[in-house]
């Protein structure tokens, strides 16, 4: 994530408008605004693999799930902040608005070289504040490594490696194979 500095702070509203007319997505903190890096192709092989084996375990749930182009909405530290996960769930009917999501239930961001710091450290941070959020979960690129941190767990992180492991996922009562979420990578 690169950060684009600004004299003044952004309001919501006009980042929202300026969001939805722009090629290349950007995040919002508080009135900081900052660019998403471009994502790669075994970045976006993972989260399609894992969009689809939880989509199959989703099925018969009243959950919606979304993959990168939908914003998560919070507030932190008093402030607005808008996050764009590479995957999330909700099952919450207050979850209408068409743009994006104020009460996942499991949000899930595939690690990278320049995001893994603020993913592992902002993000979980913020995340973990979010009433709604029960599991935020880690899934490395360039191991077969992925981690978990549940409310449930007090967010303690539970790491899980290797093909032939599965990852918990409590709040949806599901697990996923990893051989699944690395498939073909």
């Amino acid at each position: 994530m690169t950060t684009i500095e600004r004299e003044n702070d952004l309001s919501v509203e006009n980042y929202l408008a300026a969001e939805k007319l722009s090629d290349m997505r950007h995040e919002y903190l508080g009135g900081l605004v900052c660019k998403m890096e471009d994502v790669t192709r075994r970045h976006n092989e993972i989260a399609l693999n894992t969009y689809c084996a939880l989509r199959e375990k989703l099925k018969r749930e009243t959950c919606s799930l979304f993959v990168s182009q939908v914003l998560v909405n919070f507030e932190f530290m008093g402030e607005q902040s808008f996050y764009y996960p590479d995957l999330v769930v909700t099952c919450d009917k207050r979850d209408d608005h068409p743009r994006f999501i104020r009460f996942p239930k499991l949000i899930i961001e595939i690690l990278s070289p320049s995001t893994e710091r603020v993913d592992k450290r902002e993000k979980f941070f913020a995340y973990t504040t979010m009433e709604s959020l029960e599991e935020y979960v880690l899934v490395a690129q360039d191991t077969r490594e992925v981690i978990v941190a549940s409310r449930a767990n007090e967010w303690r992180k539970e790491t899980v490696s290797g093909l032939d492991a599965a990852v918990t996922l409590a709040s949806l009562g599901c697990s996923l194979p990893l051989s699944a979420i690395y498939e073909g990578v």
